[in-house]
């Protein structure tokens, strides 16, 4: 009799939580709600329909927001205030005509896309796509050939580095929610990342420039004339060093965690301690800042530097809010149980975590559109199955993250701010955007999803 009530019970949580995802989406979609706006009133009617005291609804909504706004917050604001600099200051361009310098003309979309894959560590996608897109099509005029060439291998690299590398807010807050280590899921998020680039966006960019003849669009060929070089730009030495440090600072973190995890250095040691301290994204991130204000101290004054530290955290307080309120929800729907109860039902199905993790991110992408509420949504509804299930290892739980984060990115399509802004850039319409676009996002987060499994399964 209990074992039915449990699962009468199981059942009335799933039907609660599946409808007020759909009420999500409805208020997203269709009411044209602002997310944010629709995550906090969805927590509360579902906080109410679950049973939860009323007296104890405002804290379990808190709770949630809080503790993702404490993991999330300062990574993306410390790099988007590093990503600001090194854009003001001319890096993108400098890295652009050093990497072409490098590889030669021929192979351009090469070069602009790992300068892409560096320039996206930091800046948010559509900024990096927005800074980069003049050097992209000046470089396509040159070649003579179809601007997909040189912007698609770039606007890749730039969206697989917000998808699935720290500090960018998806992946912080899924690992945040599915307890991963921020320093490891760096690095298999990077590892994971290039290969992702390479076959989904660089190859397929090359194919689809063959196959689409996209001209230069107007606005850049009227605004050509009037573009000025800046000749106070740093060197290429200068912004590769900013670019490179954290991940150098972060690696102190991971490796001497594995080294003391297997027992070849000292747990405890004060030195050691300090290193790991060092290593922590939030320290890392405001060591690179700091390193990249003394690095261009002749470029700007110290008044210029406070106006761009304000403006980056500007637009950023959206994306903080937004990744904030979908911890809410997580928090919402943990507290109710459901949780507790989708784990049970996944376990009954028999289906991997990792494979339902994808799954379900797709599902959440393609009805909103919103990458972040799909990865911090289906994170949250992870967590406990994740809790639940023994032998994962700390790479397991990053190759959750990266599933997840590559369910987030298949499907770009017209409820999607990335699908429309690439269209506006390039000036083509819709049915070429999903023929291009939407095609090689899919294809990333579908080949970053067999990566994440392959990964999982050997380590």
């Amino acid at each position: 009799m209990d074992t039915a009530i449990n699962e009468t019970n199981n059942l009335l949580l799933l039907a609660t939580g599946f409808g007020m995802i759909i009420v999500l989406m409805l208020l997203i979609i269709v009411a044209r709600v602002h997310a944010l706006i629709a995550l906090i009133l969805v927590s509360l009617l579902t906080a109410l329909l679950t049973g939860i005291n009323p007296a104890n609804v405002l804290s379990v909504m808190m709770s949630g927001f809080g503790s993702t706004l404490a993991a999330v917050a300062l990574l993306v604001g410390l790099g988007g205030m590093i990503g600001k600099i090194l854009e003001t200051s001319g890096g993108a361009d400098v890295l652009a005509e050093r990497m072409i310098n490098l590889f030669g003309l021929q192979r351009a979309p090469l070069a602009l896309g790992i300068t892409s894959l560096l320039f996206g560590f930091p800046i948010f996608f559509d900024a990096g796509l927005i800074v980069m897109m003049p050097i992209l099509l000046s470089v396509a005029r040159r070649l003579q050939q179809s601007t997909l060439v040189t912007v698609l291998p770039a606007a890749g690299a730039f969206a697989v580095m917000h998808a699935f590398v720290p500090p960018h807010p998806g992946p912080v807050a899924a690992a945040d929610l599915l307890g991963a280590n921020i320093g490891l899921l760096l690095l298999v998020g990077t590892v994971i990342a290039v290969p992702t680039w390479f076959l989904g966006s660089y190859l397929y960019g090359l194919y689809a420039g063959k196959r689409f003849d996209v001209p230069l669009p107007q606005w850049f060929i009227q605004s050509e004339a009037s573009q000025s070089t800046s000749v106070h730009r740093p060197s290429f030495r200068r912004v590769l060093g900013i670019l490179l440090l954290p991940f150098g600072l972060i690696c102190f973190d991971t490796v001497i965690n594995t080294l003391q995890v297997a027992g070849i250095v000292t747990a405890d040691s004060a030195l050691l301690d300090s290193f790991r301290l060092i290593g922590k994204t939030p320290v890392a991130l405001l060591f690179t800042l700091l390193f990249a204000f003394y690095l261009l101290r002749h470029q700007f004054s110290r008044k210029q530097y406070e106006v761009m530290c304000n403006d980056a955290l500007g637009p950023l307080c959206a994306v903080i809010l937004v990744t904030g309120a979908g911890g809410m929800f997580g928090g919402v729907l943990r507290a109710a149980g459901i949780g507790d109860a989708f784990a049970q039902l996944l376990v009954d199905t028999g289906l991997p975590v990792i494979v339902a993790a994808f799954v379900m991110s797709v599902c959440l992408r393609v009805a909103q559109g919103s990458a972040t509420v799909a990865l911090t949504t289906t994170a949250a509804l992870m967590a406990p199955v994740v809790s639940q299930l023994t032998g994962l290892s700390a790479v397991d739980l990053c190759c959750i993250v990266i599933a997840i984060a590559g369910g987030a990115t298949v499907l770009s399509h017209v409820n999607d701010s990335g699908f429309w802004l690439v269209s506006g850039l390039l000036e083509i319409d819709e049915k070429t955007t999903l023929k291009t676009w939407t095609v090689m996002e899919t294809l990333l987060g579908s080949i970053a999803f067999v990566l994440a499994l392959c990964v999982s399964w050997l380590f």
